[in-house]
C-alpha cells in the first residue's frame, strides 16, 4: 500500500505517494520449488547444532540476553554511539514535514542506493513536486527514515523527464576521478634494493 509524504521547499508543501519499486518489477521474479524422488514438496529445515535434530521453518528465534544469560526485553535497551553518548532516536519522516534542500548530481552519485519508489499524486490527478524535479533538471534531498529508529538516511527527489523517483541511499567512501587524470607513482627505492635491470632471474 502506498504511503503519503510531506515535503516542503520554501513556504510551499508537497505531498506524494511512494510505491516501492522492487526487484521483481525491473527483472520479474521466479520461485524455486524442491520435490524428493516421490514426488512430495520438500520443505526446508535447520539442522541443530547436535547433528541430529531438524527444526521446521519458524522453529528459532532471537533472543537478548544479559551477561548472565537473562531475557532483556528491546524496550529497556538504551543505544549510544562510540564515546558513550545516548543516541536519541529520529521520528518516521511519513510522521512530520520534511524539508528539501538543491542537491548535485555528484552528492547524488556519492549514496549507495537502499531502496527506490515510484512517486504518485497524494491528491487530485497530477503530481505536484518542485519545478524541474520530472523534467530531471533539478535534485533535492532531505534526511529520511521510513519507521522512524537511531539514525537517517539520505533521500533524493530525480526525475527522467517523464516521471518522478525517491531514491534512498546511504553516504559511500568512494573517490572519484577525473577522465585522463594522471597517478602519481612512487619510484623512490629502499636502501639496498636491486633496480629492474639489475635483477638476476636465475635466483627467482
Amino acid at each position: 500500500m502506498a504511503r503519503s509524504l510531506e515535503l516542503s521547499l520554501g513556504k510551499k508543501t508537497f505531498a506524494v505517494r511512494l510505491e516501492r519499486v522492487g526487484r521483481e518489477k525491473l527483472y520479474g521474479d521466479i520461485e524455486i520449488e524442491a520435490f524428493d524422488d516421490e514426488g512430495n514438496e520438500a520443505f526446508l529445515q535447520i539442522l541443530d547444532a547436535d547433528g541430529r535434530t531438524l527444526i521446521d521453518t519458524g522453529g528459532t528465534s532471537l533472543a537478548v540476553v544479559d551477561e548472565d544469560g537473562n531475557s532483556v526485553d528491546r524496550k529497556e535497551l538504551t543505544a549510544i554511539d562510540s564515546d558513550g553518548e545516548k543516541i536519541e532516536p529520529v521520528e518516521s519522516s511519513f510522521k512530520q514535514t520534511n524539508k528539501l534542500k538543491p542537491a548535485t548530481a555528484e552528492d547524488y552519485l556519492c549514496h549507495a542506493v537502499k531502496s527506490v519508489y515510484y512517486l504518485t499524486p497524494a491528491e487530485g490527478a497530477s503530481l505536484d513536486l518542485p519545478d524541474g524535479v520530472v523534467k530531471g533538471e533539478k535534485i533535492y534531498a532531505f534526511d529520511f527514515s521510513y519507521r522512524g529508529g537511531l539514525g537517517f538516511d539520505r533521500a533524493f527527489l530525480v526525475g527522467n523527464g517523464k516521471d518522478a523517483f525517491l531514491v534512498v541511499g546511504v553516504e559511500t567512501s568512494i573517490n572519484f576521478v577525473k577522465l585522463n587524470q594522471p597517478s602519481i607513482l612512487d619510484t623512490t627505492e629502499e636502501e639496498g634494493e636491486l633496480a629492474g635491470d639489475e635483477l638476476d632471474f636465475d635466483l627467482m
